[in-house]
């Protein structure tokens, strides 16, 4: 359903729907739509396109001992995880 201001609500996500009924239901459809819309192109200039931190660390630090030729992964997936101050690799179970 496509509003005055333009908006289609199938294009939205699930949070952003949610976002909008609550703008309607506070500040009535007219305003709630106007100030989504607002949000919306706000929220999508400030989209964080660096990536994540901790993800690139991590994929520093493997890269660097895959160079060394001191780890070797095989195929597969392995789950990445913290355990008491450590970073634990651990290979995920066959189904």
């Amino acid at each position: 359903m496509a509003a005055k201001s333009g908006i289609t609500e199938t294009n939205l996500t699930k949070g952003q729907l949610r976002k909008l009924n609550a703008l309607r239901k506070s500040v009535g459809p007219a305003i709630g739509e106007r100030a989504f819309v607002k949000w919306l192109k706000k929220a999508n200039s400030e989209k964080n396109t660096e990536g994540d931190r901790n993800a690139d660390l991590i994929a520093e630090a493997v890269q660097r001992v895959l160079r060394d030729r001191r780890l070797r992964i095989p195929r597969g997936g392995y789950l990445v995880r913290r355990v008491r101050g450590w970073v634990l690799v651990e290979r995920t179970a066959a189904k």
